[in-house]
């Protein structure tokens, strides 16, 4: 009796850290005024020549964030603060051209041993914030799209493991080297009426 309650308890615990794996990730359109006040004072002036913006807030099933979309220079940036209006990162939309060979050659290596078969649907260039570079310096990177050893590339994969297609969030570093995978789950679709 000793050992099976061991087991179970084992797996319990394997359960509750496969399940904190799952990304549940939902994002709604908001009014700028319902965004972080020191979010819109901090991106004011830097968004003066960018098209289409918009504003998002995102509960993911650990925390609230605030997303600014918007076109700038034939490029698509989001900036992404937390509920209190402090900067967390810059992504931009790019394509597999965009990273250098070597970093990418690393990452196929992972994908191709990772999945049977799997589809790119989707890469960002993302400028995480630090405690050694102040918030202003980090957008002017993302705005000048500089290639640096702080950057990280998220790419969102329809992948195949276990005879399932899933899509995954997989986080690389700027030398092509993994630190990240979560499974993202579909989106809600609530708004759809049958």
């Amino acid at each position: 009796m000793k050992r099976y309650s061991s087991v179970l308890i084992f797996l319990l615990l394997v359960g509750c850290f496969v399940n904190a794996q799952n990304k549940y990730e939902r994002e709604f359109r908001i009014r700028k005024s319902q965004f972080p006040p020191a979010a819109i004072g901090l991106i004011q002036d830097k968004l003066e020549d960018a098209k289409r913006i918009k504003y998002y807030k995102e509960t993911d099933s650990t925390k609230i964030s605030y997303e600014a979309k918007f076109k700038k220079d034939r490029l698509w940036y989001s900036i992404e603060f937390d509920k209190e209006g402090t900067l967390e990162d810059v992504e931009i939309l790019i394509k597999e051209v965009d990273i250098p060979s070597e970093p990418m050659q690393e990452i196929r290596k992972y994908l191709d041993k990772s999945f049977g078969k799997y589809r790119i649907k989707r890469i960002q260039q993302q400028y995480p914030t630090s405690i050694k570079e102040p918030t202003d310096e980090t957008i002017k990177n993302a705005f000048q799209n500089l290639i640096l050893p702080t950057i990280n590339y998220e790419f969102i994969v329809a992948g195949k493991n276990d005879e399932e297609y899933f899509d995954y969030e997989l986080l690389f570093g700027a030398n092509g080297r993994f630190k990240n995978m979560r499974k993202s789950l579909p989106p809600n679709y609530d708004h759809v009426l049958y």
